[in-house]
């Protein structure tokens, strides 16, 4: 077994899949791979992850963040087959209607599939958190002031050090303030990892994905996620209908909560623009660089917030926007930064 194809091949040999059609199916910004599988003979339908641990991957947490959210409701895949040790897993397969997809072909719809997703959110928020899971906020300052060296640095072309230490003096303070990680926050919950499915009774109409990475987070971090998604633009309706119904159900004072929701909306773009940043200039991908001014607005919009004025000035004031000659000069670096 001197490859992956190999043992993967072996893996679905042994289990009930082994007569099964395989298809690829486009992977994500992770080292995973995916391929649908279908059993004529029965009519059974699924999905196997290829997880190499030789990357750094790891199933387990997929396994124990899934028997955690089946436990409190809610839709993750079953897991029909698993290879701890070697990094597969044979899955549920929800289908092919992703919220992304959905939405795009009726958009009528979105009002209805974000109104199930925040429902979804508000029995999570409300579940016990799950202990085993790190508690996310430590890490929320490092991981914001990383777009330096992926994103302004290589678009600027300058030593950018004096704005990393005055984006921390002033964004320190307030992630500080949001205390420490209550809910279990599954992190990407956006419309490209969220699948439609209808005919299940809610909560359990929306099927959740890609959850792995699953932290002790604040209870606003996964609807922004969902809300100011990198990838598709949300209608400012749907927005707004997503936060009010999530604060009303929570039980939350809506001030506090908006300026909490915008701390947390500026740090995970800040690091979504040190991801995709890197997914070019490390991985060799430029077609992220493309999504680039979504986050950039995004994170324009959160800095609006009062309380968020210094940690503003700072950025606008260091941080290049995204323009179209920043964006040619940021694929011009594709591939050429080999080090992490």
């Amino acid at each position: 077994m001197e490859n992956r194809a190999q043992l993967l091949d072996h893996f679905l040999s042994t289990s009930d899949w082994r007569d099964a059609k395989r298809t690829p199916l486009a992977g994500d910004a992770s080292l995973r791979r995916y391929e649908r599988l279908f059993n004529a003979a029965t009519g059974r339908r699924a999905i196997v992850m290829d997880a190499p641990p030789e990357k750094g991957e790891n199933v387990r947490p997929f396994l124990n963040v899934a028997a955690y959210l089946r436990t409190n409701g809610l839709a993750a895949p079953e897991i029909f087959e698993a290879d701890e040790h070697n990094g597969f897993l044979v899955l549920e397969d929800f289908g092919h209607d992703l919220f992304d997809v959905v939405c795009g072909a009726t958009p009528e719809s979105e009002h209805t599939l974000y109104a199930a997703a925040v429902d979804a959110l508000v029995v999570l928020a409300q579940a016990p958190a799950l202990e085993s899971l790190e508690d996310f906020h430590p890490k929320m300052l490092d991981l914001a002031l990383t777009s330096f060296r992926w994103y302004a640095e290589p678009a600027s072309g300058i030593d950018l050090g004096y704005a990393h230490t005055a984006c921390r003096e002033t964004l320190a303070p307030l992630i500080a303030s949001l205390g420490t990680g209550s809910v279990t926050s599954l992190r990407d919950f956006h419309a490209q990892n969220l699948l439609w499915l209808p005919d299940r009774p809610a909560p359990k109409n929306v099927g959740l994905l890609d959850f792995q990475d699953a932290v002790l987070g604040h209870p606003a971090y996964d609807l922004i996620s969902l809300t100011t998604d990198a990838r598709r633009d949300v209608s400012p309706e749907v927005q707004k209908m997503c936060v009010d119904r999530f604060a009303q159900r929570m039980s939350l004072d809506p001030e506090r909560f908006a300026r909490e929701a915008a701390i947390c909306s500026v740090q995970r773009n800040l690091r979504i623009l040190m991801i995709f940043a890197r997914m070019s200039l490390h991985f060799g991908k430029p077609h992220y660089i493309d999504l680039i001014p979504r986050v950039w607005g995004h994170l324009m919009n959160d800095l609006a917030h009062p309380d968020l004025a210094k940690v503003r000035q700072v950025i606008i004031s260091t941080i290049p926007a995204p323009t179209p000659d920043i964006l040619r000069k940021l694929k011009a670096q594709c591939g050429t930064v080999s080090t992490l």
